[in-house]
């Protein structure tokens, strides 16, 4: 019946086949449209699944758009939660919202995450993004029908290489053991994934037979043929009784309808410009059919209004000391890991290393190993989306003397396997490196559900688990030349996906397990040479007013807030790059706790990674009895990231030198009032 009155069960709207055709086409417009405004998306996939989400949302699901928590409704997940734009135009073409609004895709404190969130938006049933979770939630969504005795259907869109996650099919077997048959499980068969072909990057045929293996009904159906789309999804939905839940495997082709897009694996996550956009809609035969200018103009509008709450939150000093705002302290910018990159492609001539690709290799730069030199492609294993069993297939390769690397989204290489590195390497204390990519909030736009904010509690937690954190792409590249070649045992480097500032050269010491001292000496040029970098334990005390510890990205933002500090108030300030967590450098923390009274932490995640073990360091040390010392700390406050660019959300989650600055002052007044001088005025957030 799909779109009702919940109330009096009238159908509100039906429509054929051809009309199903043509609202697909047309949401592939608006698709393209809302991923060209956000400029981040993914193109490729949310092309290939619309055909199903047109017939799901507007002719078989039942649903009431002025109801959206009706109980007796059909519940879709979206396992793939990358293709939220299909889920969210799903709903406006059913009229759950305005159709125009798609085009705030991806925006800060939008509804329209990068993957979607329950909580934010009516219609959407679950928060999604982390591949191989979804099924397992429409199996409790499932059970949960049968045990109240409902007779809704349960649909989950999956993707063919997230059939790569082992979860899937813990999933698949449960289904088929409880006899699920209010459950049908559709996967978008592209035969793609960011790696490549999944073929090649780890094949996951035969999904017939492994699905019947685990006592499902099977369906395999042309997914861009309306009529087959339609008819498979309502006959699996008809099938409540026959004891067994329902799979539909649509073989479809990824970026569907745009010639430059279809099959090519570099569109996954990748948005169309203006340019690629007009030509799309004019192949897709929509040419003067989207309202762009109005799409557009909306997004832009709402912009403005973000960047004003945004201005509101940052604190206001005598001048704009943001990055190259100024006509001097210029600053490059490249993406940390870079770094990474460059150290496997200058180090991996070594027979022991061996690099895994967990289907985000070009994005974290660890597929450079590779990139020029087939030589060592016998060396790089590609294991797919499947970061668990690459854990413990790397502590493997360590026990028979390999130096195996492995990496993904930090929040992926530290949370969703934690358990196999606790037992598989650490307890074991195997020779792993583990890169944590995209840390922080530097991955933006694709929201909470890939932004690590939790990760490095996690690490730090871990017996035997080193853990390093480099502040910009130069240090970066050493920190993995020592890690991989010269560290024996676990370890962990975290680093950022956007361009941060460049703030050390070749010269710059680096010593595992050693924190540096920066110290402002006057405005320049550039601002890399307005500061001074040395080792920690080979300098002497200057009698600063305060001191900053950081680590990753916060290490410039520390510097930037030193140079506010000196210029808006004549405060010196002493900055610990902490680059190395675990070991942490006490013996430097309580030197500065001594020296400057004043102590506070940066850290761009979670509040505690960094600033619990510097306050523990503080209170321990007996070096520090009866020394009054005077501690903050800014990091994020105890909630979930959200979709943004990157340096909107350093503002947003208040990590900014602007916000280091201001709490700075205010600690300082805090030793000032005690002995009696007089106290700054803490800046103003306007």
């Amino acid at each position: 019946m799909s779109i009702q009155n919940s109330t009096t069960g009238e159908v509100l709207r039906s429509y054929s086949i051809d009309e199903l055709k043509q609202q697909a086409n047309l949401m592939r417009g608006y698709d393209l449209a809302a991923l060209c405004a956000a400029t981040s998306g993914h193109a490729g996939g949310t092309l290939s699944i619309m055909d199903i989400a047109a017939a799901l949302y507007l002719r078989v699901a039942d649903h009431d758009p002025k109801n959206p928590n009706w109980p007796d409704r059909d519940r879709i997940v979206w396992s793939t939660g990358h293709k939220a734009p299909c889920l969210y135009l799903g709903l406006a073409f059913a009229g759950f919202h305005p159709k125009e609004d798609v085009a705030l895709l991806r925006k800060l404190y939008s509804p329209y995450q990068g993957h979607p969130h329950w909580l934010k938006l009516p219609g959407v049933e679950v928060s999604t993004g982390s591949l191989g979770q979804g099924l397992s939630i429409a199996v409790g969504i499932a059970l949960a029908a049968k045990l109240d005795k409902k007779n809704h259907s349960v649909f989950c869109i999956m993707g063919d290489g997230e059939q790569q996650e082992g979860q899937i099919w813990e999933a698949a077997m449960e289904a088929g053991h409880f006899k699920l048959d209010n459950l049908v499980g559709i996967i978008d068969r592209n035969r793609l994934q960011i790696d490549g072909w999944v073929k090649d990057v780890m094949n996951v045929e035969p999904l017939e037979e492994k699905y019947r293996s685990f006592g499902w009904e099977v369906l395999t159906i042309d997914g861009h043929d309306m009529k087959q789309v339609v008819e498979a999804l309502e006959n699996a939905k008809a099938k409540a009784g026959s004891g067994k839940p329902t799979v539909i495997i649509a073989d479809t082709v990824k970026g569907k309808g745009v010639s430059f897009i279809e099959n090519i694996a570099g569109w996954h996550g990748k948005a169309p410009n203006l340019e690629e956009l007009n030509k799309a809609l004019m192949e897709l035969g929509l040419e003067g059919q989207i309202p762009l200018e109005q799409l557009f103009a909306h997004a832009k509008q709402y912009q403005a209004e973000v960047d004003r709450k945004l201005d509101a939150k940052m604190p206001k000093f005598h001048r704009n000391y943001w990055w190259n705002a100024a006509e001097n302290m210029k600053v490059q910018m490249k993406p940390t890991r870079l770094g990474f990159g460059q150290s496997l492609a200058a180090n991996g001539d070594d027979p022991r290393v061996v690099c895994f690709g967990l289907d985000i290799s070009g994005s974290i730069t660890i597929s450079e190993f590779y990139a020029g030199k087939p030589e060592r492609k016998e060396r790089w294993i590609s294991m797919g989306i499947a970061e668990q069993s690459a854990t413990s297939a790397a502590a493997g390769l360590a026990k028979e003397g390999k130096l195996p690397v492995f990496g993904t989204y930090a929040t992926f290489a530290a949370a969703r396997n934690l358990d196999q590195i606790r037992t598989s390497i650490c307890y074991g204390n195997f020779n792993v490196l583990i890169a944590g990519a995209h840390g922080g909030v530097s991955v933006g736009p694709d929201g909470a559900t890939h932004q690590a904010l939790e990760d490095l509690f996690a690490m730090c937690g871990l017996p035997n688990m080193n853990v390093v954190v480099p502040c910009d792409m130069v240090e970066t590249r050493k920190a993995t030349d020592y890690l991989l070649l010269k560290h024996v045992g676990p370890k962990y480097i975290r680093f950022a996906r956007e361009a941060t500032p460049i703030v050390t050269d070749e010269k710059t010491p680096f010593v595992f397990g050693k924190a540096n001292v920066i110290r402002l000496r006057r405005e320049a040029a550039n601002f890399i040479e307005a500061f001074e970098t040395k080792l920690e334990s080979e300098y002497r005390n200057e009698r600063e007013d305060l001191t900053i510890i950081a680590c990753g990205p916060m290490v410039p933002e520390a510097m930037r807030a030193a140079w506010i500090l000196k210029q808006d108030f004549g405060y010196e300030t002493r900055v610990l790059n902490m680059h190395t967590l675990k070991p942490l450098d006490t013996e430097a923390i309580v030197r500065a706790a001594r020296d400057t009274s004043v102590v506070l932490t940066a850290e761009e995640h979670q509040i505690g990674a960094l600033a619990w073990p510097v306050a523990s360091a503080i209170t321990e040390s007996p070096a520090l009895y009866g020394i009054p010392t005077i501690t903050g700390a800014i990091g994020v406050k105890d909630r979930f990231g959200d979709s943004g660019a990157p340096w909107e959300l350093i503002k947003e989650f208040e990590v900014s030198a602007e916000h280091i600055a201001a709490k700075a002052v205010e600690l300082i007044g805090v030793k000032k009032s005690r002995s009696g001088e007089p106290v700054a005025e803490v800046p103003l957030v306007c």
